[in-house]
């Protein structure tokens, strides 16, 4: 999405003023949610928390890569025989395979010097191998945690997604309240504009004969109200606008002006359509399912932790000793069953006990979040209707109310209507501009409110997440 060409001559006329307040800045939709996905500081936090749940990922699929942990220890010894010094160095290397095998590989090397014995070097080499037969074994249970690591992955993707959804479709109807704002001021200016002609008409009438002076009040008194309702609109115009700048994180004395275009055709939806599109993109209902997945993962995880720990060991070390008259070599193997038997410890019971709790409940959320994303998305499709219908209605009475204005205006300038019947139907015409701004903003919020239920807000506006998220 990029700023349009006269956007940023807006910018650059303002950069050359000595204040944002003293230029107007047309500011268009796309303009909005661009400058929104620069600035907003929700999604700029959002976007600092996926760099630390990105880490997240990369420690757990670091779990089957070679681990080199390097040691050394230097140590002076004094005692009333003897004064010797000892360096040690230690490089351990660590494995662990997918199905639960550990393999440590570790090269020992010390250096010793003794004020009665002299220097003594050795040097070795360790290698053990650990297979779980019970507890940890088996790729079901090693790869958990990575699987768990990858569907947190995905559910911190799908909250990402959900959160600059809901701050573009903020960032739209925000926009919208401004346009509503404008047109609403437009609407009374307009209305007071003609208050004060009929006013003009009204002092030709009196002097002229056919008015009396006392009607010429009712009109005045009108100009009164409708001042009013000019200072009412300016001011909510001031409020949509600072709630807008607050928004995109721009100065708020920033003077910007809505120049979108606002305008509505029918969208036929099809329902059962619109579930099952719902029911693959829409980033809550899909978070509930990965739910799911993970308690199933946490309970092989708590059946698991309740086995026996019995586990195949097997190893093998060299030593090599350099005393200062010559070598000598030794070598060993050992193989053998590791067992650990937990007695009295109910606490594993515990954890099975939770996630078989957590497993069913899941399910209920599940069962629930379905219903609850078709009831929905079956409201959202129907109130889309009907704000459709209303619109039609609205201009159809905006229309008549005009024309009923301008007939009795006619009939006013010949003698046969008056101030009264004048000003009730001009308030008749006011109503009905403002319930067709009303009803046309409604219809559009309306779909942006589809839009997001069927977790299509960033496709249908082109806004792509970011990097690999």
């Amino acid at each position: 999405m990029v700023l349009t060409a006269a956007f940023f001559l807006c910018v650059q006329n303002t950069k050359a003023s000595s204040l944002l307040s003293e230029q107007t800045i047309g500011m268009s939709l796309a303009d909005a949610l661009y400058l929104g996905l620069r600035n907003n500081r929700e999604i700029r936090s959002a976007y600092l928390q996926r760099e630390g749940q990105k880490f997240d990922l990369r420690v757990a699929e670091d779990a089957f890569k070679p681990k080199l942990l390097l040691k050394s220890e230097y140590t002076n010894i004094r005692s009333s025989e003897d004064q010797a010094r000892q360096l040690a160095l230690t490089p351990t290397a660590t494995l662990l395979g997918q199905y639960g095998t550990r393999l440590n590989v570790g090269w020992t090397q010390q250096l010793n010097h003794s004020e009665q014995v002299g220097h003594l070097r050795s040097d070795g080499i360790n290698l053990e191998i650990i297979q779980p037969l019970l507890r940890g074994s088996g790729p079901d249970v090693t790869t958990a945690p990575l699987r768990l690591a990858r569907l947190s992955e995905q559910a911190n993707r799908l909250n990402l997604k959900a959160n600059i959804s809901q701050t573009v479709s903020t960032i739209i109807t925000t926009y919208r309240e401004l346009i509503r704002a404008q047109e609403q001021l437009g609407i009374v200016q307009a209305s007071l504009q003609r208050a004060q002609a009929l006013l003009t008409v009204n002092k030709a009438l009196i002097n002229a004969g056919r008015m009396a002076q006392f009607e010429i009040v009712q009109t005045e008194a009108d100009i009164a109200v409708q001042e009013l309702s000019v200072e009412e609109a300016q001011n909510q115009l001031d409020i949509q606008r600072l709630a807008l700048l607050r928004l995109l994180a721009l100065d708020l004395s920033t003077n910007i002006q809505a120049t979108e275009a606002v305008q509505a055709t029918p969208l036929e939806v099809d329902l059962p359509q619109a579930i099952h599109l719902a029911q693959a993109q829409q980033p809550q209902y899909l978070s509930t399912l990965l739910n799911g997945q993970q308690a199933a993962l946490d309970m092989i995880l708590a059946k698991d932790a309740a086995r026996w720990d019995l586990s195949l060991v097997a190893g093998a070390s060299q030593v090599r000793e350099h005393p200062g008259t010559g070598s000598a070599r030794r070598w060993e193997s050992y193989t053998g069953l590791q067992l650990e038997i937990p007695i009295g410890d109910i606490s594993t019971r515990q954890a099975q006990t939770r996630a078989r709790i957590n497993v069913e409940q899941q399910q209920l959320l599940i069962a629930d979040a379905r219903q609850e994303l078709e009831r929905n998305v079956s409201n959202v499709v129907r109130e889309l209707g009907t704000r459709w219908r209303q619109y039609e209605i609205a201009l159809r009475a905006n229309e008549l109310s005009t024309r009923k204005l301008d007939i009795e205006r006619e009939k006013l300038s010949v003698g046969r209507s008056s101030n009264f019947q004048i000003i009730s139907f001009e308030n008749d015409l006011r109503d009905a501009e403002n319930a067709r701004i009303n009803a046309l903003i409604a219809y559009l919020n309306a779909q942006t409110q589809l839009d997001e239920t069927l977790g299509m807000t960033l496709e249908k506006w082109e806004i792509a997440l970011e990097g690999p998220h």
